[in-house]
């Protein structure tokens, strides 16, 4: 992501949500409000989970690959750790499901 696009996002970022913060709605937050924040809370961790856990995942089989493409005899000893890499990233997608899953149980 080059410089220029990352100092628009941030700015963006900066100037948008202090804003939606401080709006004032009008009328004070019932049940149903904060239920269905919750759940947008919780949609929101899982989609950010999966797309980082499979970018990490993608980024991983590729070096993988890469390694096993230039020397076959490593093959056995770069397949156990990349698995067990995998296996890792996985388990924090997992983690995020189940908090997202609490989440809405919450409120």
């Amino acid at each position: 992501m080059s410089n220029k696009k990352l100092t628009l996002a941030l700015a963006t970022l900066v100037s948008l949500v202090p804003a939606t913060a401080l709006a004032d709605v009008g009328a004070a937050a019932n049940e149903h409000d904060s239920k269905s924040m919750a759940a947008l809370a919780a949609a929101i961790a899982i989609g950010l989970a999966v797309f980082g856990g499979t970018m990490g995942q993608g980024r991983a089989v590729v070096a993988a690959l890469e390694g096993i493409s230039r020397n076959p005899g490593a093959a056995p000893r770069i397949q156990l750790p990349m698995i067990l890499g995998l296996a890792l990233i996985e388990s924090l997608v997992l983690f995020a499901f189940a908090i997202a899953y609490q989440l809405q149980g919450k409120v």
